[in-house]
């Protein structure tokens, strides 16, 4: 759903077209911070940034104010030292042996002025797990913004979603950034970026991902400690942004990308080679109007996209609209391309009505590459995308797009409220059975402008009919007070090609808010209750949030 998707920021490329040719130079490398400057001008820009905070454009309503968007387990936690874990109920599996790690928005500081929670800093909460033992972890992700604002004590930069509220604000924000600029106390060529969306393995190597800037690569030491090493241009080639959600196939070790933003082409698909050599971009100028593109899917033989109606709106916002808003005229078209294209001559496009994938789970091909079929769930009440999201309604949707005939297909597969899909990543690009998804809990939908999780999903697609069939198969309720987020599924024996697609476990952060705990919890995949395997008590609260991975232990010793 859009409410978990719009990522931290969107992309903001018209930045790096102020830039001198030395500051595009590669970003490879340690972050430094800009020398300190007088006192002077750092304390006039923070009263500027209280007046617009306080008088010229405060929090107007419930779901932009910091005070009612950060309560409870949504409220930010400082950083967390590797601790040592019980293992309260049962115990882990030997399969689990590496670390799990989930990416979140965390603010650094407490935010002055409207808040969007797609706008908090990157923090990463990590369980890493050897013979049976848990070491846990919390730390921030040290972005460049991160750093300046840690330097001066306060934040100061609003993210697009919280600082488009009014003509004036947004003004008035905009002078001030520009002036803190000018004066030397931001360097926009460092990038705007949260990296608090998601994290991928890409040739070996770990990134916190934020699709508004470049990725940065972290690492996860013997200790369970979590480090941030480097903000990654992929050696001068990879400008502005990448997307939060690539796609590396299991059987190549490619990674498949793309970014987007408000400035033509509003779309630029490229992949990233086994070495983790990027090559070089293909623009979509055929991508009509810049929308909110978080996500997109490959098979054996494309890359596809969803153009929906959720749009980018740049003068917009400059009027005092917001940023990104719902269109009810626009129609919304699947784009499929070969994912080895090195132009967009071949891209098709077809009109599909009422489809607007924000997050989406797999594809693959069929009938020799002539039929696609695409899974996610699909959002139905665009109209409240964005600001009430308490309100969206969303359907999991089996799409077949038949490229030899032109025509698109669409089957319901699940009426739930589901979200934050997942699969075997040994089946990216390749037709899977099972998913497995976050449930919304309806009550949280009525009570408050956010909704929670409260339980896991498993779907056997296989079992998908015209007579619109339900396709659950398993399910888990963690109980009236208890709440999570994104399940992982982790394979039972990852080396035994003939294993199961299904055999393996689930694993999910829950907290607990009557007693204000949270656990790390391991299901079985396979059973149809989803059967607690393990339970690990938890030295620190992890608030809720969005994308994580699991990395086995041979993987993490390459880091």
């Amino acid at each position: 759903m859009a409410f978990f998707a719009l990522s931290c920021s969107i992309p903001l490329p018209i930045y790096n077209n102020l830039l001198s040719p030395i500051e595009k130079q590669s970003t490879t490398t340690k972050l430094k911070l800009t020398a300190e400057r007088p006192s002077l001008p750092a304390a006039l820009f923070k009263a500027v940034d209280h007046l617009i905070n306080t008088f010229i454009d405060p929090p107007r309503k419930p779901n932009m104010d910091p005070k009612h968007l950060l309560a409870g387990n949504f409220a930010p936690v400082d950083e967390f030292p590797p601790t040592e874990c019980s293992v309260i109920e049962g115990a882990l599996p030997s399969s689990l042996d590496g670390a799990y790690i989930r990416n979140g928005p965390n603010p650094q500081f407490f935010p002055r002025g409207p808040y969007h929670h797609f706008d908090g800093d990157g923090m990463l909460h990590a369980i890493t797990i050897s013979s049976g033992n848990a070491v846990f972890c919390s730390r921030f992700v040290k972005t460049y913004k991160y750093q300046v604002e840690k330097e001066k004590g306060h934040s100061f930069f609003h993210g697009p979603l919280s600082g488009f509220n009014s003509l004036l604000g947004a003004a008035a924000r905009g002078a001030l950034l520009a002036a803190r600029i000018i004066a030397g106390e931001y360097n926009p060529s460092n990038g705007f970026g949260l990296a608090n969306t998601s994290l991928a393995l890409i040739a070996g190597k770990l990134y916190a991902l934020g699709e508004s800037d470049l990725p940065y690569e972290v690492k996860i030491g013997s200790d369970g400690e979590i480090h941030t090493l480097s903000r990654h241009d992929f050696a001068g080639k990879l400008s502005v942004s990448m997307t939060a959600h690539p796609k590396t196939d299991p059987e190549t070790g490619e990674t498949f990308s793309f970014r987007y933003g408000p400035i033509k082409p509003f779309l630029t698909f490229f992949r990233i080679n086994s070495d983790g050599e990027k090559q070089p971009d293909v623009p979509i100028f055929s991508f009509k109007d810049p929308c909110l593109l978080h996500d997109f899917a490959i098979t054996e033989k494309y890359a596809i996209f969803n153009e929906n109606q959720i749009v980018l709106n740049p003068i917009g916002a400059l009027k005092g609209s917001t940023l990104v808003a719902a269109s009810a005229r626009k129609v919304p078209r699947i784009g499929i391309i070969p994912r080895f294209a090195t132009e967009e001559s071949d891209m098709r496009w077809l009109d599909t009505e009422g489809l607007n994938f924000i997050h989406i789970t797999n594809a693959w091909d069929e009938d020799d590459g002539n039929v696609v079929v695409l899974l996610g769930p699909n959002i139905l009440s665009i109209e409240h995308a964005i600001e009430d999201m308490n309100l969206v309604q969303t359907s999991m949707e089996m799409v077949k797009i038949n490229l030899r005939q032109g025509t698109v297909v669409r089957r319901q597969l699940c009426g739930l409220q589901l979200e934050f899909t997942v699969i075997n990543t040994s089946f990216v690009g390749r037709k899977n059975r099972y998913v497995y998804a976050a449930m919304i809990d309806g009550m949280s939908k009525i009570s408050g402008v956010w909704p929670k999780i409260s339980g896991v999903l498993k779907l056997d697609i296989s079992l998908s009919s015209d007579d619109g069939r339900e396709c659950v198969v398993g399910r888990r309720n963690f109980g009236p007070t208890c709440f999570t987020g994104e399940p992982i599924f982790i394979p039972r024996s990852p080396e035994n090609p003939n294993i199961l697609e299904d055999d393996g476990y689930l694993v999910v952060y829950v907290h607990d808010e009557m007693i204000d705990e949270s656990r790390f919890l391991v299901m079985d995949a396979k059973s149809p209750e989803l059967d607690i395997v393990a339970v690990v008590q938890l030295p620190h609260r992890v608030p809720y949030g969005f994308h994580g991975l699991f990395i086995h232990e041979h993987d993490l010793k390459k880091l």
